[in-house]
């Protein structure tokens, strides 16, 4: 059982390492990397005590701590899966935005050489 504790509780900090390796490298965004890292230390922390599992399910009234487990998981999956799609939903949001706009540029820029030229026909016979 130790030996398992002990494999838990470094497979824990081992991502806990990578992920902050991820984040300095600017491979993952900083808050996504956060709750990776408070997902490692979580598992890192059940792996050194794995008996802190059996008291929490205790006091919450769970009779099958494993259970405890599965449900706090699914929940954090649930939660995680949520924000992903609300920050999906905010980039694309942002992005027709973007695109908007930059038609509207374009159209612009378009328009922007026939009011040059009618602009200096103008010019040309004020002149003349």
């Amino acid at each position: 059982m130790a030996s398992l504790q002990t494999t838990t509780a470094l497979l824990g900090v081992g991502l806990a390492i990578l992920i902050l390796y991820l984040i300095r490298r600017d491979h993952l965004y900083l808050m996504h990397g956060l709750f990776w890292v408070v997902v490692a230390a979580a598992a890192a922390t059940l792996g050194a005590w794995p008996g802190l599992v059996d008291r929490i399910a205790y006091a919450v009234g769970i009779s099958y701590p494993p259970a405890l487990l599965l449900l706090f998981a699914c929940i954090v999956l649930f939660i995680k899966a949520l924000h992903a799609d609300m920050v999906n939903t905010r980039i694309e949001r942002d992005v027709r935005r973007l695109n908007q706009r930059l038609a509207m540029l374009e159209t612009d820029m378009e328009s922007l050489p026939r009011q040059v030229g009618s602009t200096q026909v103008e010019a040309h016979s004020f002149h003349d």
